[in-house]
């Protein structure tokens, strides 16, 4: 992989939308209607996220009776999402699972 290619991947993976989409692909494979409830987020929204991930091989897809379902097809990307650690905010807006050694802005303390 080159720079160029680095940096559109990250770029990609970069938007909140698509992060919180591929960390709920990391550990298995999910249906288009699965991943927006799960999200809480509008259809459209999750699924014009998705098709651009798949055009740009991040994902790939596969039809089950009138579903599409989405998994992980770039093991760049796993990497990449098994180092970070992020959780989904609670009701009260508080992250849960995250680590005790952070700075306010996401970088370990040394």
């Amino acid at each position: 992989m080159n720079y160029e290619s680095a940096a559109e991947l990250l770029k990609i993976m970069g938007h909140p939308t698509r992060l919180r989409i591929l960390m709920h692909l990391k550990t298995e494979n999910k249906c288009v209607k699965n991943i927006w409830e799960s999200l809480s987020l509008p259809q459209a929204n999750v699924s014009q996220h998705l098709i651009l991930m798949k055009n740009k091989g991040i994902l790939d897809s596969e039809r089950k009776g009138s579903q599409i379902c989405y998994f992980l097809n770039n093991e760049n990307v796993l990497s990449i999402l098994n180092y970070l650690d992020v959780s989904e905010p609670n009701a009260s807006g508080a992250v849960q699972g995250s680590r005790d050694n952070v700075t306010g802005d996401g970088l370990d303390q040394a």
